[in-house]
């Protein structure tokens, strides 16, 4: 029996590295094939050896899975002027 996969919140409250079977959960896989893909390096995820443990980084495993935490202080400055950027580079419709 698989385990049901982490939500958004539960994504988002991950210390900074986790454990292969937490990873596991939140791609969706089962125990046994999240091991296996590490033991043959083909997790999408970077895995780190902690002596005999495996650790995932929680960066890493947040942008596979393209969850991006929200910024708690509004639109960033850098996408708007970039956006602003762009418009002034496209020539305007005649």
């Amino acid at each position: 029996m698989t385990s049901p996969g982490l939500t958004r919140a539960e994504l988002l409250a991950l210390p900074a590295a986790i454990d292969l079977e937490t990873a596991g959960r939140a791609l969706g896989l089962r125990r046994s094939t999240t091991y296996a893909l590490a033991k043959r390096d083909e997790l999408p995820v970077r895995t780190l050896r902690l002596g005999r443990t495996l650790r995932v980084v929680t960066a890493e495993l947040l942008e596979v899975l393209g969850v991006a935490p929200e910024d708690e202080g509004g639109p960033r400055a850098d996408v708007g002027a970039s956006a602003g950027a762009l418009e002034a580079s496209v020539p305007a419709a005649a």
